[in-house]
């Protein structure tokens, strides 16, 4: 941080925000909205801060048991130098050379690299020359896409579908790359011949809560944000959450962790307040960082039920069943950071979670998290193991199935096994996220992707009730760790647009707009 930078202090007059959750976007908020000159007080139901970046304790040290993969690294460049400081300051983030390494039964591995013309060669050493020319072909595709639409779409603070509909008119060569009416796994099988690529590629719907058959085309572009690389964070993703509130206090904002808001108290001009076990703290606006959902249920008080569109929050995206544990590992060809291990068949692997139902057949995600730089650790090492699973239903009461045997089954079945095994606590199933993050139904996405309409339905940063603002996954531009830290830029830029025009303080102006490239 620059150190003649003069910090704006908040007077009784200044403006204060409620942050309530401390997940990636409320912090990120909760820094740029402290930077700004506003009192901000972030309330969280949890010990510390992170949100779906949490950990698990083990004889190894933290496990990660929320996101392993950092992604465009430019988001939190701009985040940090937006407040005047520096991320190679706060964290250590070490570049992968190795994306992914994936596995299937027949014993083909791939690894997906960083260097892309190592990628190319990757794929042709494995599938062959045809294989690797329609890879370079997919991945031009993936990287048209995500140029085109980072700005109309990611960048922008309330995408707009007449907007988008003139950027494909003055550049009509999108259209076919788009393939408007093709799902992503429909597309995929147009791309590649080699029914192994369609099928990884296919689980990229997946990152972002959806299924291969319900979700749009321009999904690939997921894959040119991973191509762009993949960032280890030394000391886990919890490290980077941590730096962000460490900085976000430094800023001024005071946090409040284990209070849990439990009503949003509102005035004729809007929330004037939220309740707590700790007791009423008067507020000037509020911004919820949970999942939407959670207004429209009545979760914070029936002031607020109608501020978001119910439309907004349905259907709802994936769930998993997730391991987080450490144990001696013995298993196939030398692990990398990142693993897949495939379904045998890709065609019936998606079909139970169609149905509500739980995989047979399942792709795992499996990070070796003492892997990260290739190295090869002794002993006990940090796992995080994850399946897709369907979000709970609204009619059914929330309980957690028997542990998923079927997961550890799998993975003996490529020849990987844990010493000792797993036991049930080390597991998070639906109604274990559903617990975490109540509303949710268990989906750690919030509303899924499907339908190529489906980004335009999500809610953006302001709601219908003036004073009151979302962030996090669940708002525009959607579920990861980038997009909710791009959310938190939207947010902060709207309320601090917004309280300007009431606010007798004068509110420190924000930069924005650096592209996610």
């Amino acid at each position: 941080m620059s150190p003649d930078r003069r910090r704006t202090i908040p007077t009784l007059d200044t403006p204060h925000i409620a942050v309530i959750g401390a997940g990636i976007g409320g912090l990120s908020a909760a820094l740029r909205l402290a930077y700004a000159g506003l009192r901000v007080s972030v309330f969280e139901a949890a010990s510390g801060p992170g949100g779906k970046m949490r950990t698990r304790a083990s004889v190894a040290g933290p496990v990660d048991a929320g996101p392993t993969v950092l992604t465009m690294k430019g988001v939190f460049d701009a985040l940090f130098a937006d407040v005047g400081a520096r991320l190679e300051d706060h964290v250590t983030l070490t570049a992968e050379p190795t994306l992914a390494r994936h596995f299937w039964r027949d014993g083909t591995v791939l690894d997906l690299m960083a260097d892309a013309d190592a990628s190319v060669r990757e794929v042709e050493r494995v599938f062959g020359h045809t294989a690797a020319r329609e890879f370079a072909a997919f991945s031009k595709r993936a990287q048209t896409l995500f140029d085109a639409f980072d700005a109309p779409m990611m960048q922008a603070p309330a995408p707009s579908q007449a907007g988008l509909t003139a950027k494909v008119l003055r550049n009509p060569s999108l259209i076919p790359a788009m393939a408007p009416h093709q799902t992503l796994a429909q597309s995929l099988q147009k791309s590649f011949s080699e029914p192994k690529l369609a099928q990884l590629f296919a689980r990229y719907a997946t990152y972002v809560g959806g299924l291969p058959e319900e979700a749009p085309a321009i999904l690939a572009l997921i894959w040119a944000a991973e191509q762009r690389g993949v960032w280890h964070v030394t000391g886990g993703m919890h490290a980077l959450a941590r730096a962000i509130a460490g900085l976000a206090a430094q800023e001024g904002a005071l946090f409040r962790y284990e209070c849990g808001v439990t009503r949003i108290e509102t005035g004729d001009k809007g929330p004037i307040a939220v309740h707590s076990p700790q007791g009423r703290v008067a507020v000037d606006a509020v911004l919820f960082n949970g999942d939407p959902r959670a207004l429209t249920e009545g979760l914070l008080g029936p002031a607020v039920t109608q501020a978001v569109p119910a439309q907004a929050t349905a259907p709802r995206s994936l769930s998993a069943h997730v391991y987080a544990l450490a144990a001696k590992m013995t298993g196939p060809a030398p692990l990398a950071a990142h693993n897949v291990f495939f379904a045998d068949d890709p065609a019936r692997e998606y079909l139970p979670l169609r149905k509500g139902q739980d995989q047979t057949d399942p792709t795992l995600y499996v990070c070796a998290q003492d892997r990260f730089g290739g190295r090869t650790p002794d002993g006990a090492e940090r796992f995080e193991i994850i399946q897709n699973a369907p979000p709970l239903s609204p009619d059914t009461p929330p309980e957690d199935p028997a542990c998923p045997a079927d997961i550890l089954t799998r993975l003996s079945a490529f020849g990987l096994s844990f010493d000792p095994p797993p036991p049930p606590e080390t597991l998070t199933s639906p109604a274990g996220f559903e617990a975490l993050f109540p509303a949710s139904l268990g989906s750690l996405y919030g509303r899924s992707p499907a339908g190529m309409m489906a980004a335009f339905k999500r809610p953006t940063a302001r709601t219908k009730l003036r004073g009151l603002y979302l962030v996090g996954g669940g708002a525009h531009p959607g579920a990861g760790v980038p997009m909710a830290t791009l959310s938190a830029r939207h947010a902060a830029e709207a309320m601090l647009s917004d309280l300007a025009l009431t606010s007798p303080s004068r509110l420190r102006a924000m930069h924005g707009g650096t592209s996610t490239a």
